[in-house]
């Protein structure tokens, strides 16, 4: 059954965008958010009766910041804003991204600063309710003035032009608005402005893959405790002495985890005495290297958090002042970073993953079978998986480059230094993408390697996850097509199921 999210402006979860983007939940304004609106909006409505210069209100954008608009021509000049940057390019954004910025776009309307009608949050609630989406190039933002080509198309969409999807078929806007009943919007002054800027594409993409990302970094837990059993590894390394002289929460989260998961059982067992002294860093150093990446996601949830509930217009309008302030509130560079962090976590635990299952797959680093099938030579088992989980690590480790260290002038040069926001949040997606895909892999192999030591058994919540992993994938006896095992086990990962069962026997994970 959907909820229901009343937006005020300022109390938004990024949980919130994730159930509206799975369309899980709808949304709709907040009374006081309505008042306050109105209120704002009567003194834009003044101020653009006034004699006053004010950008976007009554003057050009850009570098025309200094060329008057005579008041008769206010509305035209919101229209043709929005159609002269609708300049996007590229691939469309998801459905899933595409609910995310509707939602976040109206959240920063309706704290009330940016002067416009509530019949423009309306409308677009409105559209995200009854599944009318704008088509939106996934291409052409800067990051600064925010993203002003992706959100140029959700505005274009508002005023009856351009092309939305309804259950997957594309439609003229303006007809599809008709059949459910709602009118499109005839721009007012300032309107147009406060649609395009802000940062809502940078960050909706960007939700999106944190939330993902945080559910990764425990199935990257899950997946090295798979490994390090089927290696026949130690555990010492995650004692928890070693914690409290390095006290980075992360390490402690994961360690934690990974103790939980592996317990003690006979094939640790049968190993006991074996003489080894130390496992490699892949191995040993988990808690380390995963820990790491946890507190780059914390630190990116922070920011997520601070920026989908805030105001990033230009100018902004402080009601109790009747002033309105042009600064630069729609500069993508906090989410930037913020993103690039992401995407550089995240490549890391793909990095480890991999290399963890090189170690599963290699005859010479494990007492396990050559790839991981029972016959080698006559089959090549999990050869070419791990040559895939490698080419996606090497992809991810140019696509880490941080897209925030980059910057170009655009507009004349009025606009000289940008973030490159959006590059960061959709570079971190494909990171994201890559990495869910190596650590499927690798899970796929670790639960492999632990059928080669049956009858011997691993830890219950260890076992829980194998036993849930073959309903899906079964035991690969000979050579087969394994495109179709990776594609079913990101879908499991995906989904969660697989952590929900495990955390029934292990207890929640951190």
């Amino acid at each position: 059954m959907r909820t229901n999210i009343i937006l005020d402006g300022a109390s938004l979860k990024l949980k919130d965008v994730e159930r509206v983007a799975l369309g899980r939940a709808s949304a709709r304004l907040h009374p006081k958010a309505r008042r306050r609106m109105v209120r704002s909006r009567r003194i834009i409505d003044a101020l653009a009766r006034g004699r006053e210069q004010i950008y976007g209100v009554n003057t050009g954008f850009g570098r025309l910041k200094d060329v008057r608009i005579s008041p008769a021509k206010l509305a035209d000049l919101q229209v043709n804003l929005i159609r002269s940057h609708c300049a996007g390019v590229g691939e469309w954004l998801s459905e899933e991204q595409t609910r995310s910025l509707m939602l976040l776009r109206a959240n920063v309307l309706a704290r009330g600063y940016s002067g416009v009608r509530p019949r423009v949050v309306d409308l677009l609630l409105a559209m995200l309710n009854t599944g009318i989406l704008p088509r939106i190039p996934s291409q052409g933002s800067v990051g600064a003035s925010g993203d002003l080509a992706p959100l140029a198309h959700l505005a274009l969409t508002l005023i009856g032009e351009g092309e939305v999807t309804v259950k997957g078929r594309v439609l003229p806007a303006s007809g599809a608005l008709r059949r459910r009943g709602l009118r499109p919007l005839k721009l007012q002054a300032k309107e147009g402005l406060a649609l395009i800027n802000g940062t809502q594409m940078m960050t909706a993409i960007g939700t999106l893959a944190l939330l993902r990302s945080e559910s990764l970094a425990r199935h990257a837990d899950l997946a090295g405790a798979l490994s390090l059993e089927a290696l026949k590894g130690s555990r010492r390394a995650f004692d928890p002495r070693l914690e409290k002289l390095r006290p980075h929460p992360g390490h402690a989260a994961s360690a934690s985890n990974l103790r939980r998961l592996l317990g003690h059982s006979p094939i640790e067992r049968s190993h006991a005495g074996c003489g080894r002294v130390q496992d490699s860093y892949a191995l040993r150093c988990m808690p380390q290297v995963h820990g790491a990446s946890r507190d780059a996601l914390s630190h990116a949830r922070l920011v997520l958090e601070r920026e989908i509930n805030s105001v990033t217009d230009n100018p902004i309008l402080f009601p109790e002042d009747r002033e309105l302030l042009s600064g630069g509130n729609f500069h993508g560079q906090p989410v930037a970073l913020a993103l690039d962090y992401l995407g550089i976590a995240l490549a890391e635990l793909a990095g480890i993953s991999e290399r963890r299952l090189e170690r599963l797959t290699n005859p010479d680093l494990s007492e396990l079978p050559a790839f991981l099938t029972p016959d080698p030579g006559l089959h090549s088992g999990f050869m070419m998986a791990q040559v895939t989980a490698a080419a996606l690590v090497s992809e991810n480790k140019g696509l880490a480059h941080p897209a925030s260290v980059d910057s170009i002038p655009t507009s004349g040069a009025q606009e000289d230094h940008v973030s490159m926001g959006a590059w960061a949040a959709r570079k971190a997606m494909r990171i994201l993408e890559n990495a869910e895909q190596v650590l499927a892999i690798e899970i796929l192999a670790a639960c492999q390697g632990l059928d080669f030591h049956s009858p011997l058994k691993s830890s219950a919540p260890l076992e829980t996850a194998r036993r849930f992993v073959r309903r899906t994938v079964p035991r690969l006896v000979a050579d087969r097509v394994l495109a179709e095992d990776i594609r079913r086990m990101v879908d499991l990962l995906r989904s969660r199921k697989i952590l929900d069962a495990v955390s029934q026997v292990s207890g929640p994970l951190r």
